[in-house]
Protein backbone atom coordinates (compact mmCIF):
# COMPACT_ATOMS: atom_id res chain seq x y z
CA UNK A 1 0.00 0.00 0.00
CA UNK A 2 3.46 2.13 0.06
CA UNK A 3 2.51 3.25 -3.47
CA UNK A 4 -0.73 4.42 -3.04
CA UNK A 5 0.51 6.76 -0.36
CA UNK A 6 3.42 7.57 -3.05
CA UNK A 7 0.53 8.41 -5.61
CA UNK A 8 -1.83 10.41 -3.30
CA UNK A 9 0.88 12.21 -2.26
CA UNK A 10 1.99 13.55 -5.73
CA UNK A 11 -1.19 14.15 -6.46
CA UNK A 12 -1.67 16.46 -3.05
CA UNK A 13 1.49 17.95 -4.39
CA UNK A 14 0.85 18.88 -7.92
CA UNK A 15 -2.86 19.86 -7.18
CA UNK A 16 -3.67 23.26 -9.10
CA UNK A 17 -0.91 22.98 -11.10
CA UNK A 18 -1.41 23.52 -14.92
CA UNK A 19 0.39 21.70 -17.49
CA UNK A 20 2.71 23.22 -19.75
CA UNK A 21 0.74 23.79 -23.29
CA UNK A 22 4.63 24.07 -25.26
CA UNK A 23 7.70 22.48 -25.85
CA UNK A 24 10.14 25.09 -26.01
CA UNK A 25 11.97 26.86 -23.04
CA UNK A 26 12.74 30.91 -22.39
CA UNK A 27 16.07 31.15 -22.40
CA UNK A 28 15.59 34.98 -21.81
CA UNK A 29 17.78 36.10 -24.64
CA UNK A 30 16.62 38.70 -26.69
CA UNK A 31 16.02 38.01 -30.18
CA UNK A 32 18.75 39.36 -32.47
CA UNK A 33 18.27 42.47 -33.81
CA UNK A 34 19.10 41.48 -37.57
CA UNK A 35 19.16 45.12 -38.70
CA UNK A 36 21.32 46.29 -36.22
CA UNK A 37 23.82 43.47 -36.30
CA UNK A 38 23.60 44.40 -40.04
CA UNK A 39 24.97 48.03 -39.56
CA UNK A 40 27.57 46.73 -37.77
CA UNK A 41 28.92 44.28 -40.22
CA UNK A 42 29.12 47.45 -42.65
CA UNK A 43 30.91 49.68 -40.08
CA UNK A 44 33.49 46.59 -39.02
CA UNK A 45 34.15 46.14 -42.98
CA UNK A 46 34.50 50.30 -43.77
CA UNK A 47 38.31 51.21 -43.54
CA UNK A 48 39.52 53.80 -41.40
CA UNK A 49 41.99 56.55 -41.84
CA UNK A 50 42.78 57.12 -38.15
CA UNK A 51 45.63 54.53 -37.90
CA UNK A 52 48.36 57.12 -36.65
CA UNK A 53 52.04 56.73 -37.94
CA UNK A 54 53.79 56.36 -34.44
CA UNK A 55 52.56 52.64 -34.21
CA UNK A 56 50.56 52.84 -30.98
CA UNK A 57 46.92 51.96 -31.58
CA UNK A 58 43.96 53.10 -29.60
CA UNK A 59 41.45 50.20 -31.53
CA UNK A 60 41.56 48.69 -28.16
CA UNK A 61 42.45 50.27 -24.58
CA UNK A 62 42.60 48.79 -21.57
CA UNK A 63 40.46 50.54 -19.06
CA UNK A 64 41.97 50.67 -15.51
CA UNK A 65 40.60 52.01 -11.93
CA UNK A 66 41.74 55.39 -10.94
CA UNK A 67 43.34 53.56 -7.73
CA UNK A 68 44.85 50.37 -9.81
CA UNK A 69 48.29 49.95 -9.31
CA UNK A 70 49.75 49.52 -13.13
CA UNK A 71 52.64 46.72 -13.57
CA UNK A 72 54.12 44.92 -16.65
CA UNK A 73 56.97 43.85 -18.44
CA UNK A 74 58.10 42.85 -21.89
CA UNK A 75 59.40 39.29 -22.15
CA UNK A 76 63.24 38.91 -21.22
CA UNK A 77 63.18 41.79 -18.65
CA UNK A 78 64.01 40.22 -15.24
CA UNK A 79 61.81 40.77 -12.38
CA UNK A 80 64.44 42.09 -10.23
CA UNK A 81 64.82 44.97 -12.40
CA UNK A 82 61.06 45.38 -11.89
CA UNK A 83 60.64 45.03 -8.34
CA UNK A 84 64.03 47.52 -8.38
CA UNK A 85 62.03 49.72 -10.34
CA UNK A 86 58.72 49.61 -7.86
CA UNK A 87 60.71 49.79 -4.77
CA UNK A 88 61.81 53.57 -6.70
CA UNK A 89 65.35 52.46 -6.72
CA UNK A 90 65.98 53.19 -10.32
CA UNK A 91 65.97 57.34 -10.42
CA UNK A 92 64.38 58.56 -13.26
CA UNK A 93 65.95 60.97 -15.20
CA UNK A 94 63.05 62.75 -16.63
CA UNK A 95 59.58 63.55 -16.39
CA UNK A 96 56.42 64.23 -17.61
CA UNK A 97 52.67 65.51 -16.74
CA UNK A 98 49.54 64.56 -18.89
CA UNK A 99 47.37 65.86 -16.35
CA UNK A 100 44.08 67.81 -18.12
CA UNK A 101 45.37 67.11 -22.13
CA UNK A 102 43.33 65.47 -24.37
CA UNK A 103 44.05 61.85 -25.23
CA UNK A 104 45.69 63.12 -28.67
CA UNK A 105 47.44 65.57 -27.23
CA UNK A 106 49.24 62.79 -24.91
CA UNK A 107 49.60 60.43 -27.31
CA UNK A 108 51.50 63.15 -29.28
CA UNK A 109 54.25 64.31 -26.26
CA UNK A 110 54.47 60.81 -24.54
CA UNK A 111 56.22 60.13 -28.40
CA UNK A 112 57.67 63.05 -28.41
CA UNK A 113 59.34 63.04 -25.02
CA UNK A 114 60.16 59.00 -25.49
CA UNK A 115 61.67 60.01 -28.67
CA UNK A 116 63.65 63.38 -26.70
CA UNK A 117 64.48 60.25 -23.87
CA UNK A 118 66.32 58.18 -26.46
CA UNK A 119 68.89 60.73 -27.65
CA UNK A 120 69.79 61.67 -24.13
CA UNK A 121 70.27 57.64 -23.23
CA UNK A 122 67.73 58.40 -20.47
CA UNK A 123 67.10 54.74 -18.76
CA UNK A 124 64.22 55.73 -16.43
CA UNK A 125 61.64 58.31 -16.59
CA UNK A 126 58.09 58.70 -15.01
CA UNK A 127 54.99 59.74 -16.32
CA UNK A 128 52.30 60.86 -14.49
CA UNK A 129 49.10 60.56 -16.49
CA UNK A 130 46.47 61.30 -13.10
CA UNK A 131 43.78 58.92 -11.68
CA UNK A 132 40.61 61.45 -13.20
CA UNK A 133 38.32 59.34 -10.54
CA UNK A 134 35.81 60.54 -12.58
CA UNK A 135 31.90 61.53 -11.38
CA UNK A 136 29.95 59.29 -14.20
CA UNK A 137 31.71 56.64 -13.09
CA UNK A 138 33.61 56.00 -16.25
CA UNK A 139 37.40 54.57 -16.26
CA UNK A 140 40.44 57.63 -16.50
CA UNK A 141 41.06 58.11 -19.95
CA UNK A 142 44.43 58.93 -19.86
CA UNK A 143 45.54 56.73 -17.45
CA UNK A 144 43.71 53.92 -19.43
CA UNK A 145 45.73 55.36 -23.09
CA UNK A 146 48.93 55.49 -21.18
CA UNK A 147 48.52 52.00 -19.93
CA UNK A 148 48.07 51.05 -23.14
CA UNK A 149 50.34 52.91 -25.65
CA UNK A 150 53.40 52.15 -23.28
CA UNK A 151 52.65 48.38 -23.87
CA UNK A 152 52.97 49.30 -27.29
CA UNK A 153 56.09 51.26 -27.48
CA UNK A 154 59.18 49.83 -28.79
CA UNK A 155 61.32 51.56 -26.24
CA UNK A 156 59.32 50.66 -23.40
CA UNK A 157 60.70 47.61 -21.44
CA UNK A 158 58.23 48.02 -18.79
CA UNK A 159 56.54 50.10 -16.30
CA UNK A 160 55.52 50.21 -12.36
CA UNK A 161 52.83 52.48 -10.27
CA UNK A 162 54.67 55.05 -8.70
CA UNK A 163 55.75 54.84 -5.31
CA UNK A 164 53.12 57.64 -3.53
CA UNK A 165 55.82 60.29 -2.82
CA UNK A 166 56.52 60.29 -6.67
CA UNK A 167 52.45 60.01 -7.46
CA UNK A 168 51.18 57.10 -6.55
CA UNK A 169 48.50 55.57 -8.84
CA UNK A 170 48.72 58.60 -10.73
CA UNK A 171 51.93 58.22 -12.07
CA UNK A 172 54.11 55.70 -13.43
CA UNK A 173 58.06 54.66 -13.59
CA UNK A 174 59.03 53.78 -16.89
CA UNK A 175 62.32 51.74 -17.58
CA UNK A 176 63.76 52.13 -21.66
CA UNK A 177 66.44 50.56 -23.86
CA UNK A 178 69.50 52.45 -24.27
CA UNK A 179 71.04 52.91 -27.44
CA UNK A 180 74.39 52.97 -27.27
CA UNK A 181 76.06 55.43 -28.54
CA UNK A 182 79.11 54.63 -31.01
CA UNK A 183 82.35 54.71 -28.43
CA UNK A 184 81.04 54.19 -25.52
CA UNK A 185 81.99 51.74 -23.72
CA UNK A 186 79.64 49.52 -20.69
Amino acid sequence: MQEDDDLSLFQSAVRGVKPISHDRADTGKAKADRQRLNTLRQAATLKTDSITVDGLSDLFVIDVGAEDELYWARDGVQDSQLRKLKAGQVPFEGSLDLHGMSVEKAREILWDFFAEAAKMEVRCVRVTHGKAARKDGKRPLIKSHVNTWLRQHPQVLGFTSCLPRHGGAGAVYVLLKRTMMDGRDE
